[in-house]
């Protein structure tokens, strides 16, 4: 039998490597009516809110995938009550990985959320330097059951023009109708800057445009800006919402300006969650009380690369190994993870972080 999983992989492989779970092809009527609603959630575009984590890929020593520990992070995602996850962005180190990993990932993800009981969806980062590529990316994720894709601009020898930039997401829209488009602003890892401006005609004149994850600086200022054109000479081609990335570390700020949630990959979702509540209902006192109360553990986390946060991963009991690939460093170093592990039980003491966070802990 053929791994769902990795089709191209002869059964030899298969029969050896007990992380290949063999499935049938087809859902079951119950799971593909989840998938189904899933992706009208998102395509709805006023259901893009709350929050989203970016997830971490789970590499073994040898730099294999952990499809089981993969999975069970998902899964423990749906559990925590997130509203939706985004895979194969830069925590999910895709510029590492090859595309038939994609494809495995996606479709271990759609998979392993399929019988949560309600619809989840998978938002795919399909990110390339080439646009052809990245239409191909997001048709592929598309036809695994993606719900939505995020997609942000590669640096160019010579800076791309606006006309460009918004080029590029309408034939990412004309490849996948009706497949939602997060547009992600992340001039840190992309060296791509995108003005205010551009980002609201983008959304303007894309409608699968349906939210921007904003992580430019300074993100409070641009999230005023961006809103203010949307009430005025630029209004988004239909609803578009903002969501917080930068591993909220500026969190406090930007749901002042509006944000609708948060798409990021801070490792604890449930405290994201409380902070957006409170935000939701104005009640600001709360949410920065919340956020103020956490902040030590959101800028520890927020170092460079991605081993801090598959070290929390593993500290949650999500995954067994926080490896990450090759060239980068292989794991956190002893003295930060020792720190990280003290961090964590003086902003959660007592607190079994294996399980997802008891809302009486924000109460």
């Amino acid at each position: 039998e053929a791994c769902v999983y990795c089709p191209w992989l002869p059964r030899s492989v298969v029969a050896g490597d007990n992380t290949h779970m063999l499935r049938p092809r087809s859902p079951s009527a119950p799971r593909a009516a989840l998938l189904h609603a899933a992706r009208r959630r998102l395509s709805s575009r006023s259901d893009f809110r709350g929050v989203f984590p970016i997830m971490a890929t789970p590499f073994r020593a040898d730099e294999s995938l952990d499809v089981d520990g993969f999975q069970k992070s998902m899964r423990f995602m749906a559990e925590a009550g997130c509203d939706g996850a985004t895979i194969v962005g830069v925590l999910g180190e895709s510029n590492r990985m090859t595309d038939r990993e994609r494809e495995t990932l996606i479709r271990a993800a759609v998979d392993a959320v399929a019988d949560c009981g309600r619809p989840f969806p998978i938002c795919v980062g399909t990110s390339h330097a080439g646009t052809a590529a990245t239409v191909a990316l997001s048709q592929m994720a598309q036809e695994l059951g993606a719900a939505a894709v995020m997609v942000t601009p590669t640096k160019e020898p010579a800076p791309a023009s606006d006309d460009t930039l918004a080029e590029m997401y309408a034939r990412v829209a004309e490849g996948c109708p009706g497949l939602p488009i997060v547009l992600q602003d992340h001039p840190a890892s992309t060296q791509v800057h995108m003005g205010p401006k551009l980002i609201a005609r983008i959304a303007h004149e894309v409608p699968a445009v349906a939210c921007i994850k904003l992580e430019a600086l300074p993100t409070p200022a641009r999230i005023a800006a961006l809103r203010k054109l949307w009430a005025s000479e630029l209004p988004p081609a239909s609803d578009c919402t903002i969501l917080t990335g930068l591993g909220a570390l500026y969190a406090g700020f930007d749901m002042e300006q509006g944000t609708d949630g948060f798409m990021t990959g801070f490792a604890f979702p449930e405290i994201l969650q409380a902070m957006n509540a409170a935000a939701q209902r104005k009640e600001w006192e709360r949410a920065h009380a919340l956020y103020q109360r956490y902040l030590p553990l959101l800028v520890f986390e927020q170092q460079p690369g991605v081993a801090v946060r598959k070290e929390l991963y593993r500290l949650r009991g999500l995954i067994e190994c926080a490896h990450v690939r090759h060239p980068a460093a292989p794991a956190a170093a002893p003295a930060l993870a020792k720190a990280l592990a003290e961090q964590v039980e003086r902003s959660l003491p007592g607190i079994d972080v294996s399980q997802p966070l008891p809302a009486s802990l924000f109460a």
